[in-house]
């Protein structure tokens, strides 16, 4: 009985570390690339197809996020606000990590196998942009923008695992995606701005400061809009899709309301709430057009 709640307190402490309900961020979109391909294939996918797509997608998240924590434990450590962390705080060791990523990656590579070869060639491609990210922030200020390429992956693998190919609506899609997750991105690490200052480590904020690097957001998360609505052309969707990409526009402009240069009290909210509700409210609006 020990064991076994051992072995739950441990799963729950290996998902906290890689803030396993944050999914919900990328996840909806990746279920889009699924419905545009469906559209531009004229039929519905399979069970199968659907499947290994989700299975692919949290694979990789997960893993992604795992190599974060461990190539970044010795800053998170160092770090007052992110000295609690899983790893620095002692609840998960670097072997159990490690394993973690291990088992998270291996999962994407036989998903991405089971879905088509060239979703299996590009996988690796994947993984070294995870990487990438993880180790970006001690040599680049756009490291937010490296996350935005790797969450825009999830629309274009989607699309890519039911078609074997690309496709303008879902590239217009996946850099919707990219603007959205690296101005987020940005908002998020203004929490650490003295500090990166201090340390010499790079990001948006610590290279143009606080005010400029909420007029970037604001372009960042204006481009987004301009990509979903170029989604529409020879997408097949209509003005369902249209409608919920004026509600995005509408929750992006109250998420920056939210935040504002010195008060960032509200900084959760707009980080986790407010994007968690632009991801599924733009699927809804999309898989309802397909429907209808």
């Amino acid at each position: 009985m020990g064991s076994k709640a051992q072995i739950l307190a441990k799963t729950t402490a290996l998902l906290e570390m890689i803030k396993f309900s944050h999914t919900i961020f990328a996840f909806p979109f990746a279920l889009m690339g699924v419905v545009l391909a469906s559209l531009a294939n004229g039929e519905l996918p399979g069970f199968g197809q659907v499947f290994w797509v989700c299975l692919a997608m949290v694979g990789a998240r997960s893993g992604a996020m795992g190599l974060n924590r461990l190539i970044d434990a010795k800053i998170d450590a160092d770090n007052p606000r992110t000295a609690e962390r899983h790893i620095p705080a002692g609840k998960v060791s670097i072997p159990e990590a490690v394993a973690f990523n291990v088992v998270s990656l291996a999962i994407f590579l036989f998903a991405a196998w089971m879905l088509n070869p060239l979703c299996f060639k590009l996988a690796p491609v994947a993984i070294g942009f995870f990487v990438l990210y993880a180790y970006s922030k001690r040599f680049t200020h756009f490291a937010h923008v490296v996350l935005g390429i790797c969450l825009a992956a999830a629309p274009i693998g989607a699309w890519i695992a039911l078609r074997g190919e690309i496709g303008w609506s879902v590239i217009s899609l996946g850099l919707a995606v990219l603007f959205w997750v690296s101005g987020f991105d940005i908002f998020y690490s203004l929490q650490d701005y003295d500090y990166d200052v201090e340390r010499g480590l790079h990001s948006v904020p610590s290279r143009l400061g606080i005010d400029r690097s909420f007029l970037l957001v604001r372009i960042f998360h204006s481009l987004m809009v301009l990509f979903l609505f170029l989604v529409l052309p020879g997408s097949g969707l209509g003005w369902i899709y249209f409608a919920g990409v004026v509600v995005v526009a509408g929750l992006l402009v109250y998420e920056h309301r939210l935040v504002k240069p010195g008060d960032l009290s509200k900084l959760d909210a707009a980080f986790f709430n407010m994007n968690g509700y632009i991801s599924i409210t733009i699927f809804t609006f999309t898989l309802i057009d397909a429907v209808v």
